[in-house]
């Protein structure tokens, strides 16, 4: 009993201690009141409407007056006529992006932070942040003014040059490329602002003494930027690789049309037509927990794979 006893002041006075310290930080605990606020709202609450996928759901009976049906909305996904189509497009979406924008973000980083002439280099930085605060449907008309087969600007160019007009929108081997490489236009100034951040981070002790050795600009960058960074290189990886069925609903359902549907269709806008156009909320429902089970396994199996090849990883 009396080792028990000397235990309670010991308890006390930390719980004292911990309120004195809560106190004293109270603006900061304010502060977190609202990124709190909106993950318990946004992120966790929405969590309880997850068993619409698992029910009939029906707007007048509610979430637990729909009747169970269980895994009856994952079976008529996973048997539709259009599952592997829809599939293939959005891994080949997501893994084109992938390939194309993260690499581009590097280079377009390392490009600004190598560069010896500062206004030039604020200047392109300006420019190449510009298209992220655009949305879809001006890059679409962007697009148009520049692809369009009558008189687009690209068009023009091709007939001048003695060729044929090519419809890119509309033609089913262009327009994937087409997708990829305006996605890299649009969020490429956006992502380079992470490595940016991370090169600006480098030991600049490092980049005098590769002067002293007499490096060039280009072993200079693969021997000590590109190392350097290789941990926020993993981690956008990893992170992206978490949303690799996220195709980009926004960009695709601006830029296709019916000619291009099967190479266009991903599983975001076959769920926008199937849940809000036809009601199947229960369907949609059941192929946005199908979306995010692939992708905390596909986050788990590469942060294991990176872990044991590397020293960096998200944990």
């Amino acid at each position: 009993m009396n080792e028990k006893n000397q235990g309670f002041p010991k308890t006390r006075s930390g719980t004292k201690r911990l309120q004195k310290e809560i106190i004293r930080h109270k603006s900061v605990y304010v502060l977190l009141i609202i990124p709190l606020a909106y993950y318990i709202i946004f992120k966790y609450f929405p969590i309880w409407n997850g068993q619409i996928a698992f029910r009939d759901f029906m707007p007048l009976d509610g979430v637990i007056g729909s009747s169970w049906v269980g895994l009856k909305h994952f079976d008529t996904f996973f048997k539709s006529f259009y599952f592997w189509e829809l599939l293939r497009n959005t891994l080949f979406y997501s893994f084109g992006k992938l390939l194309v924008s993260v690499p581009a973000a590097i280079l377009l980083a390392v490009t600004l932070y190598e560069s010896i002439r500062p206004r030039l280099a604020k200047a392109v930085q300006t420019l190449a942040y510009l298209p992220h605060f655009l949305s879809w449907v001006i890059m679409y008309g962007i697009l148009l003014v520049l692809l369009a087969p009558g008189d687009g600007i690209v068009n023009d160019i091709i007939k001048a040059l003695g060729g044929e007009p090519v419809a890119f929108m509309t033609d089913t081997k262009t327009f994937p490329w087409i997708v990829i490489f305006s996605d890299a236009w649009k969020e490429m100034g956006w992502s380079a602002i992470i490595f940016i951040a991370a090169l600006i981070g480098i030991d600049p002790s490092l980049f005098e003494a590769a002067l002293v050795e007499g490096v060039s600009v280009p072993q200079r960058v693969w021997y000590i930027t590109l190392p350097s960074i290789r941990p926020v290189i993993v981690m956008v990886v990893l992170l992206r690789l978490g949303t690799i069925l996220d195709a980009g609903f926004n960009q695709m359902f601006m830029l296709y049309s019916i000619p291009v549907y099967s190479v266009a269709d991903i599983i975001d806008t076959w769920v926008y037509r199937q849940g809000l156009l036809e009601f199947k909320f229960g369907l949609a429902t059941s192929v946005g927990i199908f979306k995010g089970i692939i992708g905390l396994l596909l986050i788990g199996v590469s942060n294991w794979t990176v872990k044991r090849v590397s020293d960096s990883s998200l944990l």
